[in-house]
């Protein structure tokens, strides 16, 4: 079986919901990562095979198949072909599971893996709610759901209130992790930790003027600890507020997968070789936890231990959720999204997953470590791990 190796790695800055990416199809959006990744790896476009995309709300200017319109909104000849993903918040996790797999069965040499969510354009659960209100009814709505979850309603935000409760996380622990999310986010854009992932994108500000958008616009490099613990709760005597869940966000983002043979038909050195891959199903109701025992099987099934990483990447849709995936398997919260997550970057749903390997990649570098590993809640109790090597 043939390695999968990760040659080109990029992302937009993420944008605020009806911000600096507001004018921006997510298609054309999507199609300047494509572009980007191209022209890092210096591959012939032609060669590109296929192009796998993450994807949550496929509705609107997300449907009909975004990932192929992507493509045909960028640099790619009409014949790369391309599919989207839906494994909710994990789709472009999956979608580099996708690819990896492809090109280590040698059915491939060279594809991407991406993803795209314009939370502005397609706001969040748009086509759940027009369906139900126009009498098409709800996803969750069919017999065989409602007898095996009777009086369930799936909520994420229910979720993330009762991962808080089951592992004792209190208000103050949780703003508290909100505000490392933004030190470490304002630190390492500071720093320029984030220049060589970026793709720069041309917008026009609110104000009019031309500008082009380089940094996560959801940073808040002026944040307290008083100030988030002032945020109002999301939930009636819950625990999270806005300070302490991921941003809605605008953004793309992409990686490069190739096999022994697309190393030689580009001639580059790779970055990472992807180590081990994990998806697990759980609990739908509590619906968040699974991270927690899809780490752990990875762990089993890749013969590693959690010491042995030097790097995680456990994406925050909640604090609550990587603070959970802490305490239970005692990991190291200093080697944890070192350069800050969701709740201060921006969770861009079908884009996070390529977004965060992005990020763990290049950090990697920057650092001189060699194992990372990434994973992240999804909708309906699900979970990917995707363990890296960086090279």
């Amino acid at each position: 079986m043939h390695e999968a190796y990760i040659v080109a790695a990029a992302r937009t800055a993420g944008g605020r919901r009806g911000g600096l990416l507001r004018d921006w199809h997510p298609a054309d959006l999507a199609g300047k990562v494509l572009d980007a990744l191209v022209d890092r790896s210096g591959a012939d476009p032609a060669l590109i095979e296929d192009v796998i995309m993450g994807c949550v709300s496929q509705f609107g200017q997300q449907s009909a198949n975004v990932a192929r319109n992507a493509v045909l909104a960028s640099k790619l000849p009409e014949s790369v072909p391309g599919t989207s993903v839906d494994r909710q918040c994990g789709s472009s996790q999956q979608a580099l599971h996708f690819a990896a797999a492809t090109v280590m069965s040698g059915q491939m040499d060279i594809v991407i893996a991406a993803g795209v969510e314009s939370m502005t354009r397609v706001p969040m659960g748009a086509a759940a709610k027009l369906s139900h209100d126009n009498g098409m009814g709800s996803p969750f709505g069919g017999p065989g759901m409602k007898a095996r979850y009777p009086n369930i309603q799936f909520s994420q935000f229910a979720g993330a209130e009762m991962i808080a409760k089951k592992y004792d996380l209190s208000k103050d622990a949780l703003d508290a992790f909100g505000y490392e999310s933004q030190r470490r986010g304002a630190a390492a854009t500071k720093a320029g930790a984030f220049d060589k992932e970026i793709v720069p994108i041309d917008v026009t500000t609110h104000e009019g003027t031309a500008h082009v958008h380089r940094v996560d616009e959801g940073i808040r490099f002026d944040a307290s600890l008083e100030a988030i613990r002032g945020v109002k709760l999301i939930m009636e005597d819950g625990r999270l507020t806005a300070a302490t869940s991921s941003q809605i966000c605008d953004g793309a983002s992409g990686v490069m997968i190739v096999n022994e043979r697309g190393l030689k038909a580009l001639g580059v050195k790779p970055m990472a070789r992807i180590h081990h891959m994990t998806v697990v199903g759980e609990d739908p109701v509590i619906m968040l936890e699974a991270p927690i025992g899809a780490t752990k099987k990875a762990m089993a099934r890749s013969g590693m231990s959690l010491n042995d990483i030097d790097l995680y990447e456990v994406n925050e849709a909640f604090a609550s959720v990587p603070m959970a995936w802490l305490q239970v398997l005692g990991a190291d919260p200093d080697r944890l999204n070192v350069n800050g997550g969701a709740i201060a970057l921006g969770h861009p749903l079908g884009a996070s997953g390529t977004k965060l390997m992005t990020t763990l990649v290049h950090a990697l570098h920057a650092r001189g470590k060699r194992w990372g590993l990434q994973t992240m809640c999804e909708g309906g109790g699900l979970a990917n791990v995707t363990i890296v090597e960086a090279l």
